[in-house]
């Protein structure tokens, strides 16, 4: 796949209802957006492995249970605690070849799986770190893939926001630290991990191919185009930077003033 037959993939999987969101095709155009050519095929049998046999487990087990074994027990799937900052942590097909990730990308497997073998699971946009909620007879618990898939329990979710500052009173909420995300913004949550740490790292032409991303997983969020066309300021791409935050004002679907206070200056450097 070529990066603009990927950009072509994730356009139509932004046009998606959430409902019917392709995580896992998404998620390899994703990959293959960043480093086209590649094979995705060793991705696909592991989820296909993944759903298989989540499936044969779910009848004897609590879904938490089986979810975890199947995935973190069966398939090897873990956190990558020695090299955290590696870049094939956050990429799918490298994360299949590996079978270590980022929690973000561990949970594209996760979640892929649970869909296709009836398991109700869906992302938790958790502060600094991406979880699972899984529906359980007993109630939805948290699961971190990142961590063997075990579960965190309410008093140690209680820890994690208030080390990530949260206040207390926000931290001592379940429904707000379990609060469940679409398989679109567990997507898009991977994708900002990537524009962090490009930004970071000053690589500007990575940054703008993450946001680029962003924007057409969800291409009623202005918000995207605007880290596109800072990252392109960055490369000194001053006509491509103008063009993104056209781009973000149509989208926004109103005058603001800040948008056009950056496209004037943008425009004075190209003069």
């Amino acid at each position: 796949m070529t990066r603009e037959e990927a950009e072509i993939a994730l356009e139509e999987a932004g046009r998606a209802d959430d409902d019917a969101f392709p995580l896992l095709d998404a998620a390899i155009a994703c990959a293959l957006h960043d480093y086209p050519f590649r094979d995705p095929t060793h991705a696909r049998i592991l989820a296909d492995n993944a759903a298989e046999r989540l499936a044969e487990r779910v009848g004897g087990e609590s879904p938490d249970d089986a979810l975890a074994e199947t995935m973190a027990a069966d398939l090897r799937l873990n956190g990558d605690l020695l090299h955290y900052d590696d870049p094939a942590n956050t990429d799918i097909l490298d994360v299949a070849e590996r079978r270590r990730g980022l929690s973000a990308a561990l949970a594209v497997f996760y979640l892929d799986a649970a869909r296709r073998a009836g398991v109700k699971a869906q992302g938790v946009d958790f502060p600094n770190h991406f979880l699972l909620r899984v529906e359980t007879p007993a109630g939805p618990v948290a699961l971190d893939p990142f961590s063997q898939g075990r579960v965190v329990m309410p008093s140690e979710l209680t820890r994690r926001a208030l080390r990530a500052g949260l206040t207390p009173h926000v931290a001592d909420r379940l429904d707000v630290l379990m609060a469940p995300v679409s398989d679109r913004e567990a997507l898009i949550r991977l994708q900002n991990v990537l524009f962090n740490r490009a930004i970071r790292a000053e690589d500007y032409l990575c940054a703008e191919r993450s946001a680029v991303r962003r924007a057409l997983l969800d291409p009623e969020d202005h918000r995207p185009w605007l880290d596109v066309a800072a990252a392109r300021e960055k490369q000194g791409a001053l006509t491509g930077a103008l063009e993104a935050l056209r781009r973000a004002r149509a989208v926004a679907g109103q005058d603001d003033q800040m948008h056009q206070i950056v496209a004037d200056r943008l425009r004075m450097r190209l003069n």
